[in-house]
C-alpha cells in the first residue's frame, strides 16, 4: 500500500518544479486523488478545510500540468490553450491523454 502511494508526496514536493516531466499515469493517479480527497474534505468539512485544500494545490496542479504538458513533447505556453472557450479546455485535456514523447 505504501509504494502504491509513493506518486502522490512528489505532487506536493515538486510544487515549483516547472522543468521535469509527469508520466501520463503519475499525472491521472493525482487527477484521480485530488479529486476524491477534494470531495470527502468538502462533505466533511465544507468550508475552511476544503477552501486550504484547494488554495494550496492551485500552484503544485499548475506545475504539474506544464510537467505534463512538457512530457508529451510540447513547450509548456501549450497550457494557455485551455483560456480559447469552449474547446480549450477539452483540447488541454486531449494533450494531457496523449503518450510520453520521447527524449
Amino acid at each position: 500500500m505504501n509504494s502504491m502511494l509513493s506518486f502522490y508526496p512528489q505532487f506536493w514536493t515538486c510544487a515549483f518544479d516547472f522543468e521535469g516531466r509527469t508520466s501520463r499515469i503519475d499525472y491521472w493517479k493525482i487527477v484521480l486523488v485530488n479529486l476524491i480527497l477534494g470531495w470527502v474534505l468538502s462533505q466533511i468539512a465544507p468550508s475552511a478545510v476544503y477552501i486550504v485544500f484547494a488554495v494550496a494545490s492551485i500552484c503544485p496542479g499548475l506545475a504539474m500540468n506544464i510537467r505534463r504538458i512538457r512530457d508529451t513533447g510540447r513547450p509548456w505556453p501549450w497550457i494557455f490553450i485551455a483560456l480559447i472557450p469552449f474547446i480549450g479546455f477539452f483540447w488541454l485535456l486531449w494533450i494531457e491523454l496523449q503518450p510520453s514523447a520521447d527524449g
